[in-house]
């Protein structure tokens, strides 16, 4: 890691997903840009990130798909002054499903983080870790224009209607790529 920092690559730490090896404090020791998983970590961990500015990615697929029950401490660290990240960790090992709004429900249900939270941290937030929050993440003027519409009436209802198609439509910088009103 120590090579990587050296040679201009930033950091992004697999940390406490399965026990508390203190990585969350390693993370911050080495100036990582996220910590990513952080199940078992604990309050020294967490206040070692905020210290450091490190950002944690949140993956709550991998933890249901595990049949695990112990969520990452979200609402701890969001207390604590971090911009937490919702992720799929979309992999056919731990997490085998590519679907943000069941994240967003795990988060919302398991996690105790409330809609909007959730989709801020999926969001802008998701973007700012990956160096690109002036670019992407928001809707802005300037900022690249990819969205999806969904077919609710509340942003609400996308963590909640997490087990079937919402989606009305993609946009790819500002164009439409998929609309399921075209479709026959």
């Amino acid at each position: 890691m120590a090579a990587a920092r050296k040679h201009g690559l930033k950091l992004r730490i697999h940390a406490d997903q399965l026990t508390n090896s203190g990585a969350a404090r390693l993370a911050a020791e080495l100036e990582a840009t996220t910590a990513d998983h952080l199940e078992k970590a604990e309050e020294a961990g967490i206040a070692a990130m905020k210290t450091s500015g490190v950002q944690p990615v949140l993956l709550p697929g991998s933890v249901y798909a595990l049949g695990s029950t112990c969520y990452p401490r979200a609402r701890e660290m969001i207390e604590a002054g971090l911009a937490v990240v919702i992720a799929t960790d979309f992999n056919p090992g731990s997490s085998p499903s590519p679907s943000m709004p069941m994240m967003l429900s795990l988060a919302c249900t398991q996690m105790k983080m409330p809609p909007a939270e959730a989709i801020t941290a999926s969001t802008i937030n998701a973007a700012y870790s990956l160096n690109r929050g002036d670019k992407i993440g928001s809707l802005e003027q300037g900022k690249l224009a990819n969205f999806s519409i969904f077919e609710c009436e509340d942003y609400r209802e996308i963590a909640y209607w997490f087990g079937f198609p919402q989606i009305n439509s993609v946009y790819v910088r500002g164009r439409p790529v998929l609309s399921r009103a075209n479709e026959t």
